[in-house]
C-alpha cells in the first residue's frame, strides 16, 4: 500500500492522539498507538479488506443520529436484566443500573486508572489478534478508547448483562472497549444493543477460563446511516465454552471482526449470526470477519452466518479454522449462506481451512441462492399470502443460525425482532 491509499482524515487526527501518563492503561494504550502507526490503517489493496471500504470507517464527514422509527421492536426489554447504557460513547448513570449482582465485578474503564485485575488484560488480546492478520482498527480502539466496562465473574449471575449504546449526536465517534474475565467455573450471559446509528469501534476482549461458560447475543442496526467495525477477541480454556450470535439489521456498513483461540483441551466455541439489508433507502452492506484457532485437544467450533439481501444489498464473509500441529481431534465446522431476494443484490463469501494436524473432522461451506420457488407455491397453494409464505421461508432460512441461541427467551426476542424487520420491508 502505498502513503496516499494509507491516509485518510482519521490518520491527521491520530497524529494529536494524546495518551497522559496517569490515564487508564497508558503503556498498553501506547503500545496500541505504536502498532497502529506501524501497520497503517487499510488500504484499497490489502487482501483482508478487498470486499469491504475501510475509508468509509473512518471518513471525516459526521454520520447523522438515527430517526425515531415507531414501529421498531425494542429487543431484550422483556428481559429481567442489568442495564449499562452509552449514550453517545458517555456512560449514561441515569439510565443505567447499580452495578450490583452477586457473583459478579462491575466497573467503568475511565474510572479505573490502575485497572485492577484488567491491568495486564486490557488490550492483550487484541495484541495476540494482531498475528496473523493485522486488525488496524482494533488497535485504533485500544489506543484511543474512551470508556467501557470491566467485568470479572467469580460466580453465576442471576440474570444477563445488557450493554446498550445510543446515538443522539451527529458529531460523535463512539470509541469503547470491553474486558470480560470469567473464572473458573463461572458463567455469564452478555447483551448488546443499540436503536440507533453511529460511526461506532467497539472491541470486546472476553478470558474464559476452565469450565466457565460465556453466551453472548446482540442486536445492531436499524433503518439509519450506521457505520460500525466490532472486534471481539477470546480465548478458551479448557472445558470452557464461548458462544455469540449477532443479529444485524440494516446500516450503510458493518464490519463484524470475530478472533478466537481455543487454548485449553475440549474447549468449544460457536460463532453464528443472521444478517438482514435493504437497500432500497439506503446503502446497506454487511461483512462477518471470523477467525478461530485451534490450538489444544478436542477443541469443537462452529461458524454459522446467514444474510437475506434485497435491494442491492451486499453481503461479505470471511472465515477461517486454523488447526495448529498438536490439535488433534479437532472438530471445525463452518458454513456461511446468502439468500438473494433479486438480482441486484450481492454474496461474496471466502471459506477457509488450513490444517496441521491430521487427525481432525472439519468442513467448510458457502452458498448463494434465491427462494425456493417450489416451497413458496406450496405455501400459496394453501392459502397463505405471498409476503407471509416469503417471510415464513426467510425464517426457515436463518433457523440454523438462531438455534445457536441457547436461551429460549433470548431466542424469541430474536425472532421477534425479525418478524418485525420482514414486515417493514416487504416487495
Amino acid at each position: 500500500m502505498s502513503a496516499v491509499e494509507k491516509a485518510t482524515p482519521l490518520d491527521t487526527r491520530l497524529g494529536a492522539l494524546e495518551i497522559p501518563a496517569g490515564s487508564f492503561a497508558a503503556k498498553a494504550r501506547r503500545a496500541a498507538l505504536d502498532r497502529l502507526t506501524a501497520m497503517g490503517l487499510p488500504g484499497r489493496r490489502d487482501e483482508y479488506w478487498r470486499w469491504t471500504r475501510a475509508d468509509a470507517l473512518s471518513a471525516a464527514d459526521p454520520v447523522p443520529a438515527a430517526p425515531f422509527v415507531t414501529d421498531e421492536v425494542p429487543v431484550f426489554d422483556g428481559l429481567d436484566r442489568l442495564k449499562i447504557v452509552f449514550r453517545d460513547g458517555v456512560f449514561d448513570a441515569a439510565a443505567s443500573d447499580p452495578f450490583a449482582l452477586e457473583g459478579i465485578e462491575i466497573t467503568r474503564l475511565a474510572e479505573a486508572p490502575e485497572l485492577g485485575w484488567a491491568a495486564g488484560f486490557y488490550g492483550s488480546l487484541e495484541e495476540a489478534g494482531q498475528t496473523p492478520v493485522k486488525r488496524p482498527f482494533a488497535a485504533l480502539n485500544t489506543a484511543a478508547a474512551t470508556d467501557g466496562v470491566l467485568i470479572r465473574v467469580t460466580g453465576r449471575p442471576s440474570k444477563p448483562v445488557n450493554l446498550i449504546y445510543i446515538h443522539e449526536s451527529d458529531v460523535s465517534d463512539p470509541i469503547l472497549h470491553h474486558c470480560v474475565k470469567l473464572e473458573p467455573g463461572a458463567e455469564l450471559t452478555l447483551l448488546e444493543n443499540g436503536p440507533a446509528g453511529a460511526r461506532f469501534n467497539k472491541v470486546l476482549e472476553v478470558e474464559v477460563a476452565e469450565g466457565a461458560r460465556f453466551h453472548h447475543v446482540r442486536a445492531q442496526g436499524r433503518d439509519h446511516e450506521r457505520r460500525a467495525v466490532t472486534h471481539i477477541f477470546a480465548r478458551v480454556a479448557e472445558r470452557g465454552l464461548f458462544k455469540s450470535f449477532t443479529l444485524t439489521v440494516n446500516g450503510v456498513l458493518t464490519r463484524n471482526e470475530c478472533v478466537i483461540t481455543l487454548a485449553g483441551d475440549d474447549a468449544v466455541a460457536h460463532v453464528a449470526g443472521a444478517a438482514l439489508g435493504d437497500g432500497a433507502h439506503a446503502d446497506f452492506h454487511h461483512d462477518d470477519t471470523v477467525f478461530i484457532t485451534h490450538d489444544a485437544l478436542n477443541g469443537e467450533s462452529r461458524q454459522v452466518f446467514k444474510k437475506v439481501l434485497k435491494h442491492g444489498a451486499i453481503g461479505v464473509f470471511q472465515g477461517k479454522i486454523l488447526v495448529k500441529p498438536g490439535a488433534q481431534k479437532t472438530d471445525g465446522y463452518q458454513i456461511s449462506q446468502a439468500l438473494l431476494m433479486d438480482d441486484d443484490s450481492q454474496f461474496l463469501g471466502k471459506p477457509e481451512l488450513e490444517i496441521y494436524a491430521d487427525d481432525v473432522k472439519c468442513s467448510h461451506g458457502s452458498t448463494t441462492g434465491a427462494l425456493d420457488e417450489t416451497a413458496l407455491f406450496y405455501l400459496r397453494s394453501r392459502g397463505v399470502p405471498v409476503e407471509e409464505a416469503k417471510a415464513l421461508l426467510v425464517l426457515s432460512f436463518l433457523a440454523d443460525a438462531i438455534d445457536e441461541i441457547e436461551d429460549a427467551a433470548l431466542k424469541d426476542e430474536i425472532v421477534a425482532r425479525l418478524e418485525a424487520w420482514l414486515a417493514r420491508h416487504r416487495g
